[in-house]
């Protein structure tokens, strides 16, 4: 009869180990770039607004000195890994020469009406290095047709002319942004996400909710101190999610749909020459990191090019110095090398029992300030929560508690000088798979 229960319970507990929400291939590659950008760009930011309202004429879009190859290698200097683009926000006004529109570059002055920002872009990404995304707002405050059953298949036209015309797309933003006085419009999202699946199969799609990646429920650059990478969807949708329930995610959520925390260089998120001093210092932006993708999110900032076609130089030293700063930082592990723990690779691991301490040797005695741990996710995320000890020469003293760990925990805490730390997870939902542990000290200037 004993036998018979233990086999029983082997067989629920197995069970429920296999059943635990798991990151798809393109969900995994997507959390492990860490550091994306937005591009927000269209008539808004010839016309100091942040919504248009659509009746803006195509002839006031007219970016003189617009050149994508130095928003990319700014980019690619601050070390982003993805660039997505507004092709089209509320406005209805199109970056690229749609065939269903007359609303779009065609009919602007830049380049004599021959222009195409999207290709611009796609192509600047391809000579750098960096993955493209595009923005494609449901929203339309231009377009006649907005609030019919024949929008969706306008919409779905649009969505096809950017899945097919400017090569791989590895994002796809649908925004469920909406004025409260806009038309009653019910958006065909099964048919885009399907469009989208069939077309570029490699792409993550975001909304409030899914179907890949999950809105962060604030613009603020926060992810929750208690961040899950599963949710449940019931109940939500585009437009229509808790944002409080999306910061934190939920440890029993049956789906897995990580946070994205987009965020803002400067206050708003188009261009506005009043905002030039107001632009995040890189010190800031490093916060941003750590409660973002040290929270197991990934950090999409936002940086608007302005009325000329550039990005500003303020927001170029930003981002670069914000890069230095953490180049810094984790340019060395002072953990000692071992073939699991410090390999850089998710993909091996030490299992880690709850309630077990894990004894962390560093490379002598060292001056520690963050602690990074890693799960492999790949198998899903475990850690409920835990708490770091650090030795004082005698004994073994308290440093920090945290909660989820997931893709990846950064932890901050005044300066210690330690030769090892201890490591223990005092509550799992199931096996912990222990990916990467690290030790640094902050660099000069990043507080």
């Amino acid at each position: 009869m004993r036998l018979l229960l233990f086999c029983l319970l082997f067989v629920v507990t197995f069970a429920q180990v296999r059943a635990q929400p798991k990151p798809t291939a393109r969900q995994l590659a997507w959390q492990q770039l860490e550091t994306t950008a937005f591009l927000h760009f269209t008539v808004n930011t010839f016309t100091d607004k942040e919504w248009g309202d659509g009746t803006e004429s195509p002839a006031i879009f007219n970016p003189t000195k617009l050149d994508a190859r130095q928003w990319i290698k700014a980019l690619k200097d601050g070390g982003f890994k993805m660039a997505i683009l507004t092709a089209k926000h509320h406005d209805g006004f199109c970056l690229w020469p749609s065939k269903l529109t007359e609303h779009s570059v065609k009919n602007s002055p830049y380049k004599g009406g021959k222009g195409d920002v999207v290709r611009e872009v796609a192509e600047a990404c391809r000579e750098y290095g960096l993955k493209f995304g595009v923005y494609l707002s449901p929203w339309d405050r231009h377009e006649p047709r907005y609030g019919t059953a024949d929008y969706n298949d306008y919409y779905k036209g649009q969505l096809r002319e950017l899945l097919t015309n400017y090569g791989r797309i590895d994002e796809v933003w649908f925004d469920g942004a909406k004025g409260e006085n806009a038309k009653n419009m019910s958006y065909d999202f099964a048919g885009y996400w399907a469009m989208v699946r069939k077309l570029q199969p490699q792409a993550v799609m975001f909304s409030d909710a899914g179907p890949d990646i999950r809105w962060v429920g604030n613009e603020s650059g926060n992810a929750g101190e208690t961040c899950w990478s599963t949710i449940d969807t019931t109940g939500l949708a585009p437009g229509k999610a808790d944002a409080a329930y999306l910061n934190r995610g939920d440890a029993n959520g049956p789906v897995w749909i990580p946070a994205e925390t987009d965020v803002s260089i400067r206050p708003g998120w188009f261009y506005h020459a009043t905002e030039d001093s107001k632009v995040r210092t890189p010190a800031n932006l490093v916060k941003l990191y750590y409660e973002s993708v040290g929270r197991n999110s990934l950090l999409l900032l936002n940086i608007p090019p302005n009325r000329e076609g550039l990005l500003a130089e303020s927001d170029v030293a930003s981002i670069r110095n914000f890069r230095r700063i953490l180049n810094e930082t984790f340019r060395k592990n002072l953990v000692v090398k071992t073939s699991r723990l410090t390999d850089g690779k998710l993909s091996t691991f030490v299992d880690v029992e709850a309630g077990k301490p894990l004894e962390i040797q560093l490379l002598g005695e060292q001056l520690i300030d963050r602690i990074a741990i890693q799960e492999n996710i790949e198998n899903g995320q475990q850690i409920i929560n835990g708490q770091v000890e650090y030795w004082d020469g005698r004994t073994w003293q308290p440093l920090k508690t945290f909660t989820t760990v997931g893709y990846k925990r950064l932890i901050r805490f005044p300066e210690v000088r330690t030769a090892k730390l201890r490591l223990l997870i005092k509550q799992a939902k199931g096996p912990v798979q222990l990916a990467e542990v690290g030790a640094y000290k902050a660099a000069t200037g990043e507080n």
